[in-house]
């Protein structure tokens, strides 16, 4: 049996990983969806990546990490203490060594390839969208709302200051699965990051930035492939 451990993003909790965690389980695997300690001002990515290693306890063998947007800061370092068989990097962020996350957006160039975006979009300059249309415009609307009105946590800034700990990435297994529609991460910015950092050319699926929600059974096909190609 497959244990995937799902480690959410930034602002969020562990219940934006449902749907796809039902389907998984469905398909006969053990599934760990985490808390990190977000709204913690005294945590740093050491404390959510112990968070994480609490949560998969003494298991050992068929384990599966995927790591979701600002999780991708975390699910490597879990991937450093624990055996693990493969990481899946979903719309996620690709730490380099030493590096803080405050500085990632800099230094990766998001900010001008998401103007560039937002452009080809129509969206006016300076413009601010609303989380519906930037983070869940593909995400079914009972879904979305209850994620914005039940699941939103503060986010502490601790953790942002904190250099990624890591000289090098793990030597584990590596996919980046992309959704084709985030309007936060564009397509073309986060292809291009993939291949910088790790030298990978992603795999693609549709959704928005949450795809877990809007697209759990093709997720859940993905992450299988990913598994019986090991």
């Amino acid at each position: 049996m497959t244990t995937y451990v799902l480690i959410h993003g930034a602002a969020a909790d562990a219940w934006c990983w449902e749907p796809l965690a039902a389907e998984l389980r469905g398909r006969g695997h053990e599934v760990l969806a985490p808390e990190l300690p977000c709204d913690d001002d005294a945590a740093g990515l050491a404390e959510y990546a112990d968070a994480v290693v609490a949560a998969i306890g003494d298991r050992t063998g068929g384990l599966v990490v995927v790591a979701h947007s600002f999780g991708g800061f975390t699910g490597p370092l879990v991937c450093a203490r624990v055996p693990v068989d493969l990481l899946v990097m979903l719309q996620a962020q690709v730490p380099a060594p030493g590096e803080t996350p405050g500085a990632w957006w800099e230094n990766t160039g998001y900010g001008p390839a998401r103007r560039e975006s937002d452009r080809g979009r129509g969206v006016p300059e300076g413009a601010e969208e609303d989380e519906r249309a930037l983070f869940l415009h593909d995400t079914p609307a009972a879904l979305a709302e209850e994620l914005l009105t039940g699941h939103q946590r503060r986010q502490s800034a601790t953790p942002f200051g904190t250099p990624w700990p890591l000289a090098a990435w793990p030597d584990v297994p590596t996919r980046f699965l992309l959704a084709t529609g985030d309007r936060f991460f564009p397509p073309a910015f986060l292809r291009r990051h993939v291949e910088e950092r790790l030298g990978l050319r992603p795999d693609e699926m549709p959704g928005d930035h949450l795809p877990m929600l809007g697209h759990p059974e093709e997720l859940a096909d993905r992450l299988e492939a990913y598994r019986a190609a090991l």
